[in-house]
């Protein structure tokens, strides 16, 4: 297991509260590699909105994380909303609505997600350019998109190797299903197992199915 830089993350930005955990969901953060700066950005905010890990990116020139580094600001046991849920999207499978952030841990991969390409070039949300050999195709659109920013070997990597370890440590199982890249009556259920955030949210697409992301997955099984 690699080792986990502790964060002084505040205890006023999550709930301090120990839950069962039976589910684990699969976030990009839609930003920069620095996993130091997501949590900055989630301490300026008061909705206590947060992952108990954020795993790094490639820092380029920045020497002050790694690539694939897991940054941890609280305890698995603990929780934050990290989901977002919408009543919604439990009326429309005609099931109850589930507190899923409290029975779930969050990861979140520093990624920029969705890309653009324009004249050659690939360009993120915010008009960034990323470079052609961080950038993955996919063989056909996800959510509208093809092209994606890609997550690193070291990030899928620590990935794996957080849900091995809360797989001995909460027991849940990390059998793979395809239908995890769209909303799942099994996520809102609150159905033991791995998920990504596209599986209770209809405007997401965090993850992306990568190849080598999927590939990882199946293996665990």
């Amino acid at each position: 297991m690699k080792p986990i830089t502790q964060y002084p993350f505040p205890t006023t930005q999550y709930v301090a509260e120990e839950k069962a955990k039976v589910q684990i969901y699969l976030h990009h953060t839609a930003g920069s590699a620095d996993p130091l700066q997501t949590y900055k950005w989630w301490e300026s905010n008061p909705e206590r909105i947060a992952t108990c890990v954020v795993i790094g990116g490639m820092p380029g020139n920045d020497t002050t994380w790694k690539d694939g580094e897991i940054v941890q600001g609280y305890s698995s046991k603990f929780w934050a909303w990290h989901l977002g849920l919408k009543e919604s999207t439990f009326a429309k499978f005609g099931l109850p609505y589930v507190s899923l952030d409290q029975i779930s841990i969050g990861v979140e991969i520093c990624n920029w997600g969705q890309l653009t390409l324009k004249e050659g070039k690939f360009y993120n949300y915010v008009n960034r350019v990323i470079p052609n050999d961080q950038v993955c195709t996919l063989e056909a659109p996800f959510r509208g998109f093809t092209f994606y920013h890609a997550y690193t070997d070291a990030q899928i990597e620590s990935v794996q190797q957080l849900l091995l370890l809360w797989k001995t440590k909460y027991n849940i199982p990390l059998t793979y299903h395809e239908d995890i890249w769209d909303v799942t009556p099994r996520a809102l259920k609150g159905e033991p197992g791995i998920f990504t955030h596209n599986s209770v949210r209809f405007d997401k697409n965090d993850i992306s199915p990568q190849p080598k992301m999927m590939a990882m997955l199946t293996s665990l099984q």
